[in-house]
């Protein structure tokens, strides 16, 4: 998830809060930062503070709507009129949370929106022969399941989802280490070895694509 809050006392305590809780924190107090963080990564949530330093956020929650609409967006915000509540859902947030506000509520909140966005999210993903289930998260090639260990489907799936779009392999280390014990980056280049094997092996189209220099892509008409 995406933390926006330029309190630098709350953010801490906050993120630390939801860490315990399970959740996995990016953080950052300028909204520039939030949405450059929203295009490389698919956050399953974002925490947004109204109150901040380089913009106001009310235009980066515009602009995540635009760039991500898919992506729930919880507004914080020591406004408690009600002409803010719905200016800001009209603007596309999916929960609105005054300050100060009760911790052990706002991850109650949290979850509740992750519910109502997964209910709503597709259940699969087809990619010519391709089937990735992303409930079981479990991937299929003409209705056969792909042996895939944990990491080879996560690296499969973080790409498929991101079609068009080169995914670093910073991006990927982030994704699946959450920025805990990182191997070295060439442990990428065998996972996405091993994957392009494997669904070569059962039958799928070539679909994982090398950006030089950069990272891998799956092309946007996969």
């Amino acid at each position: 998830m995406l933390l926006v809050e330029d309190d630098r006392l709350l953010s801490d305590a906050l993120s630390r809060t939801l860490e315990l809780s399970g959740f996995t924190v990016y953080v950052t107090a300028f909204g520039e930062d939030a949405l450059d963080l929203a295009r490389a990564y698919r956050f399953d949530v974002v925490v947004l503070d109204l109150s901040l330093p380089d913009m106001s956020g009310g235009q980066v929650l515009q602009q995540l709507h635009q760039m991500r609409p898919d992506t729930p967006v919880i507004i914080l915000s020591g406004e408690s009129d009600v002409e803010a509540k719905i200016e800001n859902f009209m603007g596309g947030a999916d929960d609105f949370v005054t300050k100060p506000f009760n911790r052990d509520e706002l991850i109650a909140r949290i979850h509740a929106v992750l519910r109502r966005a997964r209910s709503a999210a597709p259940q699969e993903l087809q990619l010519g022969r391709l089937t990735l289930d992303l409930v079981a998260h479990r991937a299929s090639v003409n209705g056969v399941t792909v042996a895939l260990t944990g990491k080879e489907y996560a690296c499969l799936e973080f790409l498929a989802t991101r079609r068009g779009m080169t995914v670093t392999k910073e991006m990927f280390l982030a994704h699946l280490y959450g920025g805990r014990d990182e191997p070295e980056m060439k442990i990428i280049d065998v996972f996405i070895c091993k994957l392009r094997r494997k669904l070569s092996e059962a039958g799928a189209e070539p679909l994982i694509e090398t950006v030089w220099g950069r990272g891998y892509t799956i092309a946007n008409d996969a």
